[in-house]
């Protein structure tokens, strides 16, 4: 199958899932720049759940869209809804109204550095749900390798301090859920399309995430102008392939090698926001790019064949 053949080679991986992290890092300063635009404060949680919401089921049109475009049935596949509605209640809706909630009362450092641990969780679980996705030293060592890149970007803007309360629990329960979701559309992948799969969990998740922040901050409480449009439906479309990328590299390889790469997103994060926003960008954040690039070679570093298992292998 071409496309296994694809996202089974190194190459495939490596820009499948450095794409799918790229495009996710670009959110973070473009939702900045959305919240500047529709005048959405930092305490308003409702507001800032209405437009994930508005996102994500964009998002799921935009998927939609494509399949009637190619060809693809769009219709209800028979045995996929309770498969669908995991997917959607963990990766979409959960991990989301818990990021948003976490991230108000928290730090933009303390927020990036808890993101760093999807990573962990995913491979956690996967090391639970799949025999051949063991954790091993040399993953162990990967993760902290990559961990510590995240950390870097945490306190290169000179913040260390440290705080630990409901929030900061909010943010680590979102990132389990997403690490959750991300490893459940894995093993439903084995039996449902990925586009079909990825655009209804979306749908669910944002529909009910609107629900959600329509209740608390009304049912559409934005002036929209043409540039709030537009980077709405840039983020829309971000999550489209940046969803569809990811769903389609973990399918074919194991969470433990491919879940490093959810490091470069707050890397990716701090540079874009650079460019975007005229942020600072510290010099650590290359020693960060660094530690992060060093633990993705590590845990997908093939061991070395003994030489004497080579030995053995040659023709006499």
């Amino acid at each position: 199958m071409a496309t296994e053949k694809i996202f089974t080679h190194p190459l495939g991986i490596l820009a499948a899932a450095t794409g799918a992290a790229f495009l996710w890092g670009s959110a973070f300063p473009v939702i900045k720049l959305s919240y500047a635009e529709l005048e959405i404060g930092r305490d308003q949680v409702f507001a800032q759940i209405l437009f994930a919401g508005l996102r994500f089921t964009l998002a799921a049109l935009l998927i939609l869209a494509f399949m009637k475009l190619v060809g693809r049935s769009v219709g209800y596949q028979r045995g996929s809804w309770r498969g669908v509605a995991k997917i959607g209640l963990t990766q979409t809706l959960l991990q989301y109204v818990l990021f948003y909630y976490g991230l108000s009362g928290s730090t933009g450092v303390q927020g990036s550095i808890l993101a760093g641990t999807t990573s962990f969780f995913q491979i956690l679980i996967a090391h639970r749900m799949y025999a051949d996705d063991r954790i091993t030293p040399r993953k162990l060592a990967g993760l902290v390798v990559g961990f510590a890149g995240v950390v870097v970007v945490g306190v290169s803007g000179g913040t260390t301090g440290v705080h630990f309360g409901l929030a900061e629990i909010c943010l680590l329960a979102a990132m389990f859920f997403g690490g959750l979701g991300n490893v459940w559309s894995k093993k439903e992948s084995e039996r449902l399309d990925i586009l079909y799969m990825t655009s209804y969990q979306m749908l669910l998740g944002g529909i009910v995430l609107s629900a959600i922040g329509a209740a608390g901050a009304g049912v559409m409480p934005f002036e929209w102008t043409w540039n709030a449009a537009g980077m709405l439906l840039y983020l829309a479309g971000l999550s489209a392939v940046g969803f569809v990328l990811w769903n389609t590299v973990m399918k074919y390889n194991q969470v433990g090698s491919i879940s490093m790469y959810l490091f470069l997103i707050p890397v990716f994060g701090v540079f874009l926001s650079a460019l975007l926003l005229s942020e600072p960008l510290h010099a650590a954040v290359w020693l960060a790019l660094g530690l992060v690039a060093g633990g993705i070679v590590i845990v997908n570093r093939k061991p070395a064949v003994p030489a004497a298992a080579a030995d053995n292998g040659r023709p006499a």
